[in-house]
């Protein structure tokens, strides 16, 4: 048996070849990277999640292999006879005579804590390493985050754009403005839709992985193809990178927040879709960014400014953002309910149908694709459970299954946080509710729909309409706290009263049959 004094376990979101471990080369040194049951099953994920992590696991270890390392990949098959992430690390630990254990530190508390107590109960010397991948290691986020504080992501940003110099000129930003999100709100026209880049998608063949999910029985969501569209290499993730900054950048910021069901590229417009590359570590964030800004800056590139410096701000504002409240909050964040949410998720969140074309048109996207932009999760989606009082854990749930790129510390901010206002504005002043008027200015969605959404009332009229008043008067305690939610509130107060309660009958109607709507 071949003995090894070192044991390093790579888990599927640590794909990061740059990483210091594989620096040099030590033949005492095995590294372990296995499909899990114990990560297949704690959430029903997206079948095409699954592929696109089993698939790119598959792949970090064979380039391992080809740079001389010693690598065990452990599929499905390797692993049914393991309850658990411990009990496989025990049975190489003993069957190798392993001396040392080493890990990179999970970004998932869960996972982190479950190692944390693995190490602790074992009597070989053990060591965590920071995965190299965030622009704000673990040890510098306490500099930023508090526990309990709200957190302003314009401040953070722009502390980030300093200290890493990017479009910066001396201590000013390059165009004299820190963002031009007002710039970056258009809707398709007629016109632009025929314009939109066919997306760069991949053909990776996943039928044997498929195979294997169903040999053991792993329930998933979703639709299932055997072609992922998905990268699950290095190789392809910089071609991704490269097809973004060339067709999709010079046209990003501007219809960033816009929604079509019109064109068939709708599903991924001028969005980068490089989330899972970035969030299972092929790509580093600075890499991103650097190859946004060069080809912004390249002679007759077409990039205006507010192109690029909405797509920096996603990723070095937004993105470390997040994952800075979860670690500050953990594990408190996870079980939040500052509203009180206790409905059930509707049935067509498992099936798309729903006689709202937005949601329908979000939702089946979701389910067929693994994939939703920015505006869809937190607009349409987020915005349809906020209204509604969904609780949270199924909000999280869901969320946090079905988007290929969704691990908890990016999920759960944005979910609890930003769409839910859960944490009572540890991440957002204000919830970002929205009535049928956001939609119909951002999409087309509502000329198709079965239902009016100019009505407030009556026969066919928009849910969201009186479903927005519903929650802003059963939450006005603590949403009129805030002075940019005044005005929202004068107009509603100069309604007559039975004005008001036509509205709010009209919603309870809509909330006692939302697997109807």
């Amino acid at each position: 048996m071949t003995r090894f004094h070192t044991l390093r376990l790579i888990l599927g979101d640590q794909l990061n070849a740059s990483h210091s471990w594989y620096s040099e080369h030590d033949d005492g040194v095995l590294y372990l990277i296995a499909e899990l049951r114990q990560e297949t099953d704690y959430a029903p994920h997206h079948v095409q999640k699954v592929c696109a992590f089993f698939a790119a696991m598959k792949g970090f270890a064979t380039a391992l292999e080809k740079a001389g390392h010693h690598v065990r990949h452990m599929t499905l098959d390797e692993t049914q006879s393991f309850d658990s992430l411990n009990v496989l690390l025990n049975a190489l630990i003993d069957k190798h005579s392993v001396m040392r254990f080493e890990y990179q530190l999970p970004d998932e508390y869960r996972l982190r804590e479950q190692l944390r107590l693995f190490s602790d109960s074992l009597d070989i010397e053990t060591s965590a390493t920071g995965s190299e991948h965030f622009l704000v290691p673990d040890d510098a986020l306490n500099q930023h985050f508090t526990a309990g504080k709200h957190h302003l992501m314009e401040s953070f940003y722009r502390k980030m754009r300093k200290q890493f110099d990017v479009m910066m000129e001396g201590d000013k930003p390059e165009g004299g403005k820190w963002n031009y999100d007002k710039d970056n709100r258009a809707k398709l026209t007629k016109a632009e839709l025929g314009c939109i880049p066919e997306p760069l998608v991949f053909a990776n063949d996943v039928s044997a992985i498929l195979e294997r999910l169903e040999r053991h029985g792993v329930k998933t969501i979703g639709l299932a193809s055997s072609k992922l569209l998905w990268p699950v290499t290095r190789k392809q993730s910089l071609e991704l990178l490269d097809y973004f900054c060339q067709y999709l950048l010079p046209k990003f910021g501007s219809f960033q927040d816009a929604m079509t069901s019109e064109s068939p590229h709708r599903w991924s417009l001028y969005h980068s879709r490089l989330s899972f590359a970035l969030n299972s570590k092929m790509l580093h964030p600075m890499q991103v960014i650097q190859a946004a800004v060069k080809a912004y800056r390249q002679p007759d590139s077409g990039i205006s400014i507010n192109q690029v410096e909405g797509f920096v701000r996603q990723i070095l504002g937004w993105r470390e953002f997040v994952r800075g409240l979860y670690w500050a909050n953990m594990p408190d964040y996870s079980t939040m309910n500052a509203l009180g949410g206790t409905r059930t998720l509707p049935d067509f969140f498992w099936a798309g149908e729903t006689k709202m074309q937005c949601l329908k048109q979000a939702i089946q996207q979701s389910l067929d694709c693994g994939y939703a932009h920015h505006i869809q999760r937190l607009m349409v989606i987020g915005n349809f459970t906020l209204l509604t009082g969904i609780a949270p854990e199924e909000v999280d749930a869901w969320y946090l299954g079905i988007y290929v790129d969704a691990i908890e510390w990016v999920e759960l901010p944005n979910v609890r946080g930003m769409a839910l206002f859960a944490d009572g504005g540890l991440f957002a002043t204000k919830p970002y509710s929205a009535s049928g008027n956001y939609i119909n200015k951002m999409s087309d969605y509502c000329s198709d729909c079965h239902y009016k959404v100019k009505e407030k009332v009556g026969e066919g009229a928009c849910p969201l309409n009186s479903l927005y008043w519903h929650f802003m008067e059963r939450h006005r305690a603590k949403i009129a706290l805030n002075p940019r939610a005044g005005m929202v509130y004068r107009g509603w107060d100069g309604k007559s009263d039975e004005e008001r309660n036509a509205v709010l009958e009209k919603a309870e109607h809509y909330l006692g049959d939302l697997n109807n709507l």
